[in-house]
């Protein structure tokens, strides 16, 4: 069987349906697949730090790609930073100060983003800031607003690691639920958008399952594993 890459994304992903928990029947199903010679990456709008951690507690490649694209951890103490906190935080000040109840959220420390409640409207701060010319991406993963550097996202920062691992666009396999997984799929041959993904993230997965979050991880997976050779 030809070695394949899957690229994962937690929140809303591999957790239970409606909470952020793991759900362990999927992260069993994906540490099989490792077990099976696969690469399992999470790539993930949480702290690399946080994908890395499960990566070694969940038996799978310890590898992750975090901040949505922003980060990405090899090891401990081995990071690759692929965006610029600075310039984020420049851009958080802006949206605090013009528009009401702006608020981070309390998450894992970043390197590279800026996270915030999702308490206000999105497109007034993207409005703002391009009002300001300020160059950077604001994203809804649907856990919390992301402030990441220009040209950063999930598609960005997992090509790096197709490079660094020599992996081909052909043998990635995503799998996703949110808006923030969409360049993900872009650069995936593969892509399986979840029973709780919306209409507009649907449409750019190549395969779309019923069930929700773990539970469609599963059912992904039941459909995908015996067409693996004939993906």
């Amino acid at each position: 069987m030809k070695k394949r890459t899957f690229a994962v994304d937690i929140d809303g992903t591999i957790t239970e349906n409606g909470g952020g928990r793991i759900h362990l029947d999927a992260l069993e199903a994906l540490r099989r697949l490792t077990n099976m010679g696969h690469n399992v990456i999470y790539v993930t709008g949480r702290s690399s730090i946080e994908g890395y951690l499960l990566s070694v507690f969940g038996g799978t490649t310890k590898i992750a790609v975090g901040e949505n694209g922003g980060c990405i951890t090899f090891d401990s103490g081995d990071h690759m930073l692929l965006g610029n906190i600075e310039e984020c935080r420049n851009a958080f000040q802006i949206i605090k100060n013009n528009i009401d109840g702006v608020k981070e959220k309390s998450v894992f420390p970043r390197m590279t983003e800026v996270v915030l409640e999702r308490t206000f409207d999105l497109d007034l701060a993207r409005k703002l800031l391009s009002e300001n010319n300020i160059p950077v991406e604001l994203s809804d993963s649907q856990y919390a607003y992301h402030i990441n550097s220009s040209g950063i996202d999930k598609g960005t920062g997992f090509t790096k690691i197709m490079e660094k691992l020599s992996i081909s666009r052909d043998d990635v396999i995503a799998i996703g639920d949110s808006a923030t997984d969409i360049p993900l799929f872009k650069i995936s041959k593969t892509s399986v958008a979840l029973g709780n993904a919306s209409d507009q993230v649907k449409s750019e997965a190549s395969m779309v399952v019923s069930a929700k979050a773990g539970d469609g991880v599963l059912e992904a997976l039941d459909k995908l594993t015996p067409k693996l050779s004939e993906i």
